[in-house]
């Protein structure tokens, strides 16, 4: 479940941006907030869902199936 102080809508609309941007950063940026922030959202969302969306490396990040699916 996603915890008190953060809102489930807006981990949706975070992870819609990282997706659109392809970039945490580049969604943190139109977002205007940290891109630590950014992935603390992501990473919110796939807790409740219980499921990875996004699969991350040091260079570059892509939509898992489910992520895909969600998405």
């Amino acid at each position: 479940m996603i915890g008190k102080n953060v809102d489930r809508l807006t981990c949706m609309a975070v992870f819609r941006k990282v997706v659109e941007r392809n970039s945490f950063s580049d969604a943190a940026a139109e977002l205007t907030m940290s891109a630590g922030s950014v992935s603390k959202y992501v990473a919110a969302l796939e807790t409740h869902i219980g499921t990875p969306l996004l699969a991350r490396t040091t260079r570059r990040i892509s939509l898992t199936e489910a992520g895909r699916t969600y998405h």
